[in-house]
């Protein structure tokens, strides 16, 4: 008999060899009916597979994310399935789960794969759904896996194979398709009931540029048809949000293939926008004791090869720059931590120094291939709200603690009320990912998460997405349609100063390393800025969009009045405009509104001689009329309350 353990703490008495469903049959048989896999000891397994020792048991149903991700992974297989049966010879790739839905990559051959294709492939898919082929699970020794491909003729399958050694092959088959996979899968095809071709794109092989353009075939499913409707209610919604479009639409930024792939170009409102941010974080800032600092766009090598960077991420970064000076070798700047921690170097630091905030909006650049950029969601160039503190070990959980602080702060002022905190670990079973000592981060993981605690922070724990420098505290939120964003984080490092021999002198008078916390509550300004513009649809907060108030005169003849308006509004730092176009106030009004504006002053005769307004709001309408100095009252009130701590 073994004892498993399940998430309420209670604890069962099973036979060995027991599997998680028949577990799951022994508690409901409802219950049962909605499994589609298990954790078993943290790790996530067919819910068939038989349990041969002590465990810990969670059952994963279509209602948590582990649920989801093996039923989308199961459906890879059956899209792959459904390609073959129309496409005999293609060659597969990889099928994983991903967010929302899956992929695979596929070698067409010269077959033009596209939308009009998606119909069919979505028909045999569901077809052999309703057959309830099960998903059989086989290991397979390297040589009768390297056999099998070699038949198929699926090259991509045998390069896979290569990199593995015999005891780590498994096959999985559903009905008349076998594909190379670890797992885990759904117990039979029948959960899927309604499935749904998304779009296609090119993914080089492996990511590299080198090898040959496959296609990516996206799609979803879901354990219901009306589930899947909406979905697709949502992609359209989220298609009237896309930052591209809106982005475009009001004039905040914009790109050029001659400045380059992946570098945004800020136009005057995405720059009020984005500098009025950051006047907001670095007044934030300096209220909890932060310092600024500015460093060079560029690096030498060297610092970078100190810091582990190079070796880390140096494939990824933008190729060395050659000076005239022989060997003599820079980089473009892919973090700010290494520059930070020469500044801390730069002179004699005491223990009664620490802490130390130092803060900085600093440009980074990172070669993204070009297939994977996406607006200012994906780019090449981008400004980090960076920071890094270096205290003692006996502050560590305060200045985390406090950075927790400034990020709930961030959330509430810009609405974000529906976060999870990710803390993001080491992943146990790939040790060459990260750098230092097993006591170091043994020390940091167990300070993030007691603080996350004592926070009392909604948590989740990953493993292996932790920096290779140390754990981290990831912020995830949803925004106003349901989907997922990472927004901030907080990193615990002992390594770095390590690498850098950063001390401090004690109270002991001996010379101690200090820690290094690093945080960006925006993580990147582009990144933030486009999850803004989705999460508000365009509709920014008032304190923060570029054109808070525009005045709209009846006629020509008021031209000179709203121009006064403006100009009064604009000693109460109110950003107003005025619409000077010959045309009915009906229009500037309904284009007021498209361009998003929060308020529209209407002003005409009346106005004039009473030296007031008639006041509109988006979303509200007419306010009806008021003086000027009232309105620029209400607007200043409104403005205090979103700020308010």
């Amino acid at each position: 008999m073994i004892t498993i353990t399940l998430p309420d703490g209670s604890q069962r008495e099973v036979a060995k060899g027991t599997s998680a469903m028949e577990i799951a049959s022994s508690i409901s048989e409802g219950l049962a009916r909605n499994v589609l896999s298990a954790s078993v000891n943290g790790v996530v397994v067919d819910a068939n597979r038989p349990i041969e020792t002590n465990a810990t048991l969670k059952l994963h149903t279509w209602n948590d994310e582990d649920g989801k991700s093996t039923m989308w992974h199961s459906s890879a297989h059956l899209m792959a399935e459904a390609l073959e049966a129309h496409y005999p010879g293609i060659k597969l790739a990889i099928g994983p789960p991903i967010e929302n839905g899956f992929y695979y990559d596929v070698d067409f051959g010269e077959v033009e794969f596209s939308q009009a294709d998606f119909a069919k492939v979505e028909k045999t898919m569901l077809e052999l759904a309703r057959q309830k082929n099960e998903y059989i699970r086989k290991e397979v020794s390297k040589q009768d896996a390297l056999a099998y491909f070699t038949e198929k003729g699926d090259q991509y399958k045998l390069e896979l194979i290569d990199g593995l050694n015999d005891g780590e092959i498994t096959f999985y088959t559903q009905g008349n398709f076998t594909d190379l996979c670890r797992g885990p899968h759904i117990p039979n095809t029948g959960f899927i009931k309604a499935a749904k071709l998304l779009n296609v794109a090119g993914a080089y092989w492996r990511g590299d540029e080198k090898n040959k353009m496959l296609t990516r075939v996206y799609a979803i499913t879901f354990p219901k048809q009306s589930e899947l409707e909406d979905y697709l209610k949502l992609l359209e919604e989220a298609k009237k949000r896309d930052h591209r479009k809106l982005g475009k639409e009001l004039g905040l930024f914009t790109f050029s293939q001659k400045v380059g792939s992946g570098l945004p170009l800020w136009l005057p409102k995405g720059a009020d926008l984005r500098m009025r941010l950051v006047a907001f974080l670095t007044q934030a800032q300096k209220k909890m004791g932060y310092v600024q600092v500015i460093t060079p766009h560029i690096g030498s090598k060297e610092l970078y090869v100190t810091s582990g960077h190079w070796e880390k991420y140096g494939k990824d970064s933008f190729q060395p720059i050659s000076t005239p000076q022989e060997g003599e070798l820079y980089m473009l700047k892919p973090m700010n931590c290494p520059h930070h921690c020469e500044i801390f170097k730069s002179e004699p630091r005491s223990y009664r120094d620490l802490p130390i905030r130092m803060a900085e909006f600093g440009t980074v650049y990172r070669y993204e291939q070009t297939g994977e950029l996406h607006g200012l969601t994906r780019v090449r160039g981008f400004t980090q709200d960076d920071a890094h503190i270096f205290c003692t070990a006996d502050q560590v959980k305060h200045e985390v603690g406090k950075v927790i602080d400034l990020v709930l702060y961030i959330f509430k002022t810009l609405d974000f009320p529906d976060f999870l905190a990710q803390v993001s670990l080491r992943d146990p079973n790939n040790p060459s990912k990260y750098i230092g000592s097993d006591e170091n981060w043994e020390k940091a993981e167990r300070g993030i998460q007691e603080v996350a605690n004592e926070k009392g922070l909604k948590t989740v724990v990953e493993y292996g997405e932790a920096a290779f420098y140390g754990p981290k505290l990831d912020f995830m939120v949803r925004d106003a349609i349901g989907r997922k964003w990472q927004l901030g984080t907080v990193q615990i490092d002992y390594n770095l100063p390590e690498r850098f021999e950063l001390e401090y002198t004690g109270a002991d008078n001996a010379k101690h390393r200090p820690v290094m916390i690093h945080r960006a509550p925006f993580g990147s300004l582009e990144r933030f800025v486009a999850i803004l513009i989705e999460h508000c649809a365009g509709q920014f907060p008032l304190w923060l969009t570029p054109e808070q108030v525009r005045i709209l005169p009846v006629s020509e003849k008021y031209n000179d009045y709203a121009r006064k308006v403006a100009t009064e509004l604009n000693s109460y730092d109110i950003r107003a405009l005025f619409d000077e176009r010959n045309e009915k106030v009906g229009k500037k009004i309904r284009d007021a509104e498209v361009e998003k504006v929060t308020y529209m002053l209407i002003v005409g005769e009346e106005e004039q001689a009473g030296n007031t307004v008639s006041a509109r709001k988006k979303g509200e309408g007419d306010l009806g009329k008021m003086s000027i100095e009232s309105f620029a009252q209400k607007v200043d009130a409104e403005i205090k309350a979103m700020l308010a701590e």
